[in-house]
């Protein structure tokens, strides 16, 4: 199976699913990481492990759809089977979920559906809740939706800062979704 990863930042979870491959945990090839920004730290990771990448800069199209489209073509390129957003922050257009419905994969930093969007942990931390998480999550064309593959509860410690909060999520988000994608790559959850 080819897997593209999508990516706009540091890679923290691109680098979880590059070890998760390395080790045989997921059977699968990454054929090719997808960046929106040409200076993605996500991007030094991908070439120091000799994976293709391809950037292409959201800013030089007139929507969404034209966009998703040219990306689309690169895709089909390599046979990709599976997509896993690992801080893409970018919505993708409703003709690409159609394109790939049930082969796009998300992880969300908070427990799904509460704390949908970008900030996920700073406002479940202002919320004050005692307990949030991650979720991995089929995509589709709402915001932070789809089918949930796996969930994971994390404690907020009173003594617990946002920094500290976030260190907490991003160890989850690292363990889980590389089982989640195993979990899809091996055929025992599906869309």
């Amino acid at each position: 199976m080819n897997i593209a990863v999508f990516v706009s930042g540091n890679g923290t979870n691109l680098q979880a699913i590059i070890n998760a491959v390395k080790k045989g945990v997921i059977k699968a090839k990454i054929a090719l990481v997808v960046s929106n920004k040409k200076d993605a730290y996500a991007l030094t990771r991908a070439k120091n492990e000799c994976i293709e990448t391809f950037v292409l800069d959201h800013k030089k199209f007139s929507s969404r759809e034209k966009y998703d489209k040219e990306i689309i073509k690169e895709l089909e390129k390599r046979n990709i089977n599976l997509i896993t957003l690992a801080g893409f922050m970018r919505l993708l257009s409703p003709y690409f979920i159609k394109k790939y419905q049930g082969k796009i994969m998300n992880i969300h930093p908070s427990l799904l559906p509460v704390f949908k969007g970008t900030h996920g942990i700073r406002d479940a931390f202002e919320a004050g809740v005692k307990k949030t998480g991650v979720t991995v999550h089929f995509v589709d064309e709402e915001l932070d939706h789809g089918p949930i593959i796996m969930q994971k509860e994390v404690s907020v410690e009173k003594t617990d800062t946002l920094e500290t909060l976030e260190e907490k999520i991003h160890k989850v988000e690292h363990e889980l979704y590389p089982q989640a994608i195993k979990s899809v790559v091996n055929g025992k959850t599906k869309f």
